[in-house]
This record gives C-alpha cells, structure tokens and sequence, in this order.
C-alpha cells in the first residue's frame, strides 16, 4: 500500500516534469545527451571511491533516462535517430559505470581487489552482451525482453550497492555492500545472457519451423 503511493507520487512529479520540459520546447535529444553526460560523472566518482555520492548521481541520470522517451512521446517527436541515440548512449552509460568501479578497485588503496575488478568486468560485459542479444534479435524479427536481471535491475542493484558502500572502515552488516552486489551482477547478467540466448534459439527454431521450404 505505502509502495503503491509512494510509486503513484513519483509518477505524478515524473508527469510534471515531462509536460513542463514539452512545454518549454526541450529536445528529448538533449535530455539524452545530458542523462549520459550526468552517467560519466557518475563513473568519475566511483573511480575516486566516491561510491555514496556515485549512487545519488546515478539516481539523477536515470531520471533523465525516463524523461527523453516521455517528452518525445508527449511532443509527438519520436524518431528513428532518437531512439538510435537512446539505445547507444545507454550502453555507453553502463559502461562508463562498471569502468569507474573497475579503476577504483584496480587502484593502489586498502579497497584494491583484483577480484572485484574481474566481477565488474563480468558485470559490464554481460550487461552489454545482454542488450546487444535484444537488439540484434529485433533486427531478425524476435522480441526477447527475457531475463531476471535487465537494465533497471541492474541500474537499482548499482544504486543500492553504492548508496551502501560510504565508510570503508565499518564492519557493520549494511556498509560495504558493493562487492555483494558486484557478484550478483557478474552471475545474473551472464545467466540472463544464457537465458536469452536459448530463448532466441527456440523462437528461431520455431519461425524456421513455420516458414514453407
């Protein structure tokens, strides 16, 4: 019940927002390029071990990531390029992310963790792969939007892991949480890439099936 509201709440300020940002004449384009833009800082500050602050920013990007898509529908501005920039400029996101993790526990501190570094290249490379997998199997005429771990799933798992991960000499069960988090990352974007990968086997296998020799 309180979910539901406080979902229902969010939505109506994300409402406002759209129709104010249409009403000024703002390019969803814009709103893209800014959001990514907001996504670089983002990784500069987890690979200055700024992992708190990281996790704020991270909720300010993809804020924009939802705003570019509903001032275009609003505004009737839907493009092909937009939708292009969209898609690329999310990889390009993700990526800048997993990077900024990676150089922080790649660097000469009391946090630096080989192990950590190869999950969050796992992470980053199954995250990747999963998309691509989505966009390629569109392009061939199959929609394979499966898979626990997708984008937003894995946008919170960052957010969570970085909001938890802000004094490096507690050992209290809440703090430090990102090296969890990296784990689940690495194992559940490479499971939903297998996931995906056998799903797309199947209904290529069926449309195969269907088609007249």
């Amino acid at each position: 019940m309180l979910g539901a509201s406080i979902g229902r709440g969010a939505m109506r300020i994300i409402d406002s927002m759209v129709r104010g940002l249409a009403s000024a004449g703002v390019s969803p384009n814009i709103l893209t390029t800014v959001g990514v833009s907001i996504n670089v800082f983002c990784g500069v500050l987890f690979g200055m071990g700024e992992f708190f602050w990281a996790g704020v920013v991270l909720i300010i990007a993809n804020l924009f990531d939802m705003l570019d898509g509903n001032v275009a529908r609003l505004t009737g501005n839907v493009t092909k390029f937009g939708g292009f920039l969209d898609s690329s400029l999310d990889r390009l996101s993700d990526m800048v992310v997993f990077v900024g993790i990676m150089m922080f526990y790649a660097g000469n501190s009391p946090q630096h963790s080989i192990l950590n570094v190869f999950l969050a290249g796992v992470g980053m490379v199954g995250s990747v792969m999963v998309s691509y997998t989505t966009a390629r199997s569109e392009g061939l005429g199959v929609k394979a939007n499966v898979g626990f771990l997708q984008r937003p799933e894995r946008i919170v798992l960052l957010i969570i892991g970085a909001l938890s991960t802000w004094d490096w000499n507690s050992n209290f069960f809440l703090f430090n949480r990102m090296p969890q988090v990296l784990w689940v990352l690495a194992v559940g974007s490479i499971w939903t890439l297998i996931h995906r990968m056998y799903f797309i086997w199947e209904e290529f296998k069926k449309l195969e099936g269907a088609s007249p020799e």
